[in-house]
């Protein structure tokens, strides 16, 4: 592959990040029984991003059945969504997706906190697999 970095969010960068996290062990094992599809929002802020920036991923036990860039149209049973500030920290490791939430740095928009608190491990391992993307920022 390219180690060129991509620019998050894009089109590409989601695309690359689906195939990684269908190649990852780790993720299909902490994600086995999970059911569930996600948008993930980046909310604006007013300095880097002026509209919601959305994509969408569909994750069926232990593997990423489609990965798109989303409008406001696209629905899912999840929306996990916060500051491209938090976005970034949380895709260089530096925010944990549970913790993030528990310390309001991200907001669970829609979907049952119930079953995202039984599905940690595999909230971590998409953290991890995003970590492994060669990433640009649009602030970079």
């Amino acid at each position: 592959m390219n180690e060129d970095k991509l620019l998050f969010p894009s089109e590409e960068w989601i695309n690359i990040y689906m195939e990684k996290l269908n190649n990852n062990k780790a993720y299909k094992d902490a994600a086995s029984t999970w059911e569930g599809d996600f948008i993930f929002q980046i909310d604006p802020d007013g300095e880097i991003v002026e509209e919601p920036i959305r994509f969408y991923l569909d994750l069926w036990h232990g593997d990423c059945r489609e990965a798109k860039m989303a409008d406001e149209d696209t629905d899912a049973e999840f929306v996990y969504q916060g500051p491209y500030k938090n976005w970034k920290k949380l895709i260089e490791g530096e925010i944990d997706p549970i913790k993030g939430l528990m310390s309001r740095k991200f907001k669970l928009g829609k979907g049952d906190m119930g079953k995202i608190m039984r599905a940690t491990k595999a909230a971590a391992e998409l953290v991890a697999t995003a970590s492994q993307m060669p990433t640009k920022y649009l602030d970079e």
